[in-house]
């Protein structure tokens, strides 16, 4: 037996006022006054009866959705990329929280990097998109023609057509590098996910190379190492390090995630962090002070980043207008356990 579902009307009866006041009371219609007692009696009801407002006929009489699509293209090897990495769930969790406090819901995608972003979008009539990591292409061309805000997570796509939000990434991975010469270290590997124009792990390795660089260090071909971003990379890494001879001292891993496999990897083939090899790694997600060693690791707020997409979302659709909006977060480094002085080398 189906049960029948409580109307606006419904809650008018049970506390004796009219439907459009019901309406006022749970919309918080700034435009009209409603007494405590009057509100008081409405929110009884709707508890009482176990009302739940109608998204599709709110949506359809306003022209909103109360959605905002969040995109994870899967831009690498992987078919658990945004959960398999602690980042994501970070991230996806304030813009989650954020939403949800101004009345919003998530419809949550991970997309091959060939997809067609905008029938994903157009399907659900989304208000507003979060797009994190992509890279340049005609699917991201294809947006532009929805009347929506776009906001760009982690992406270095100059366009005028979309908001971004980001960090300086070449920034933070100098101020890595920067921290282990200024240990003593000399021999310093650069530990990644793929490599790729436009992409994040780029400036990354742009800024260890110019770190290196200004002290007057080589970079050895053999001190670079391009994966994917997870942990059973990081793990595959540590094998790697001991196959091509362990010729550093230190390393500069561009993803806590990466980090993690790296120093479990390392401990299985005895190989000690610090001891043997000091380590910074990149991001700070609330898994790096709990891994042994606590992680050294360049901070960015990955909450933050979040909020702010979200905001960046509600304040477009609320001016009605998508004029481009850049938001550049900063960065610290939260020193912790895995670096040790290297006193040895000249």
């Amino acid at each position: 037996m189906e049960l029948k579902r409580v109307s606006i009307k419904d809650v008018a009866k049970e506390a004796g006022v009219s439907a459009s006041t019901v309406s006022y009371v749970l919309n918080s219609t700034p435009t009209e006054t409603i007494s405590p007692e009057t509100t008081k009696r409405v929110m009884e009801a709707v508890r009482n009866l176990g009302y739940v407002p109608n998204l599709n006929a709110r949506s359809l009489s306003s022209r909103r959705s109360n959605l905002i699509g969040v995109l994870i293209p899967q831009t690498e090897p992987g078919k658990e990329l945004m959960f398999s990495n602690p980042f994501y769930g970070e991230l996806l969790s304030s813009i989650e929280y954020t939403a949800r406090q101004h009345g919003y819901h998530l419809l949550l995608s991970g997309t091959k990097e060939d997809q067609d972003y905008r029938s994903i979008a157009q399907n659900r009539g989304v208000d507003g998109v979060i797009i994190v990591g992509t890279y340049p292409g005609e699917n991201l061309n294809a947006l532009k023609k929805l009347d929506v805000p776009i906001v760009l997570v982690d992406s270095y796509i100059k366009d005028e057509a979309f908001h971004t939000i980001g960090i300086e990434d070449k920034e933070g991975a100098r101020m890595a590098t920067r921290y282990l010469i200024a240990k003593g270290h000399r021999r310093i590997a650069f530990i990644s996910g793929s490599i790729r124009e436009n992409g994040v792990n780029i400036k990354r390795f742009q800024g260890y190379r110019d770190a290196m660089l200004e002290a007057g260090l080589a970079i050895d071909d053999q001190a670079v190492y391009s994966g994917a971003v997870d942990y059973e990379y990081g793990m595959a890494a540590a094998r790697e390090f001991l196959s091509r001879g362990k010729r550093q001292t230190a390393a500069f891993v561009t993803a806590d995630v990466i980090t993690m496999g790296l120093i479990k990897g390392l401990k299985q083939q005895r190989v000690r962090v610090p001891e043997d090899l000091s380590i910074v790694s990149f991001d700070d997600v609330y898994l790096a002070q709990m891994a042994y060693p606590a992680l050294t690791t360049v901070h960015q707020d990955i909450g933050e980043k979040g909020k702010q997409a979200v905001q960046l979302i509600l304040n477009a659709a609320k001016s009605k207008e998508h004029r481009h909006t850049e938001c550049i977060l900063p960065l610290r480094l939260v020193e912790r356990e895995s670096v040790r002085e290297w006193r040895d080398e000249a």
